[in-house]
């Protein structure tokens, strides 16, 4: 993905002649940056709004991350021997990457957002499976869209399977290769062509089943479409979330973190997955996620986990103690 080629063989715009010769007039020379202090400066601001308040960490270590990559660029066209940031003393700021327990929904309250949505005129009927990807199979939003009926197994009975291919993202016309606003991406820390089976419980099966007989599929396949056959917006499918929450939650739910952004829905899944007992590894494989990656954001769901596990041991520890003892082991 990047800036159409017709585009970088055109002469620019007035307006953009002017923006160019205006960062030209304000930059500081490439050289510059190899001084530490306009390299804090650098630094510094990334981790500031355009309005001067505090971003979020996340946000600045991805800006930082984008910067490190501008610096390497600048050692591969010769302006540096090294890259300036090597070396320097900079603390990023800490990033809290685990899942806010109170922002994750449980199960029956999952049931109760998810009915609310389907309760809804419109678009939402056919979004109830779209939020159901998200929590049944841990799916993000970017898959949920490019989800298409070959990649579903949907027996009329037991558990299913879906076999993940990968994403749509909306880029922008100037920003793709083909002029489309959207655009398939592997799947997330995938190499292309790579796929990720996922295992649904029979209640997501009668969904699926149940949304294609209703909705049919688009003529490519797609599971999800607007009413014009179209991608599904993430505006819409916003809107519905938000309408969902204030229909199914009480005034105390709604006014948490509960279940506010859709990415919950997904945290959900995967929490309620550990809670299960389920092995971590197979957690965050079927998540698409290594597992250094859920051990960090379900720090705090691992625990209960670790609870159980102590539980287990400590049934299997007593029941060898009664062996040694001459009982015979129950089971």
């Amino acid at each position: 993905m990047g800036i159409q080629q017709e585009s970088l063989e055109c002469e620019p715009a007035e307006e953009w002649l002017h923006a160019l010769d205006w960062m030209k007039r304000n930059s500081l020379p490439v050289s510059s940056l190899a001084e530490s202090d306009v390299l804090r400066r650098a630094l510094d601001a990334m981790c500031r709004k355009l309005d001067g308040k505090v971003a979020a960490a996340q946000t600045a270590r991805r800006k930082r991350a984008a910067f490190n990559e501008a610096l390497n660029i600048a050692v591969e066209k010769g302006y540096f021997a090294e890259n300036p940031l090597k070396g320097l003393r900079w603390q990023a700021p800490a990033v809290n990457e685990e899942v806010d327990p109170a922002a994750v929904p449980h199960p029956a309250q999952v049931l109760r957002l998810l009915e609310a949505v389907a309760r809804q005129r419109g678009r939402g009927p056919h979004l109830e499976a779209f939020f159901g990807c998200m929590y049944f199979a841990a799916m993000r939003p970017a898959e949920v869209i490019h989800l298409r009926i070959e990649q579903c197994h949907l027996p009329k009975t037991g558990w299913g399977m879906l076999n993940l291919s990968g994403g749509v993202v909306t880029s922008g016309r100037e920003w793709t290769d083909d002029g489309e606003v959207h655009e398939v991406h592997s799947l997330k820390c995938r190499a292309v062509g790579a796929t990720r089976p996922v295992p649904i419980p029979p209640q997501f099966v009668r969904m699926l089943r149940a949304h294609v007989n209703r909705f049919d599929v688009a003529p490519d396949g797609r599971l999800l479409r607007n009413q014009a056959g179209n991608y599904v917006d993430a505006a819409a499918y916003g809107l519905t979330w938000a309408r969902a929450r204030e229909y199914a939650l009480t005034r105390t739910e709604r006014t948490s973190r509960l279940a506010k952004r859709l990415y919950d829905l997904r945290h959900a899944g995967i929490s309620f997955w550990l809670y299960s007992g389920v092995d971590p590894a197979e957690g965050a494989r079927r998540a698409g996620q290594s597992i250094e990656v859920l051990f960090r954001h379900y720090a705090k769901f691992l625990d209960g986990l670790r609870e159980q596990a102590n539980r287990l041991i400590e049934q299997s520890m007593n029941e060898w103690q009664r062996v040694s003892q001459g009982d015979v082991p129950g089971g």
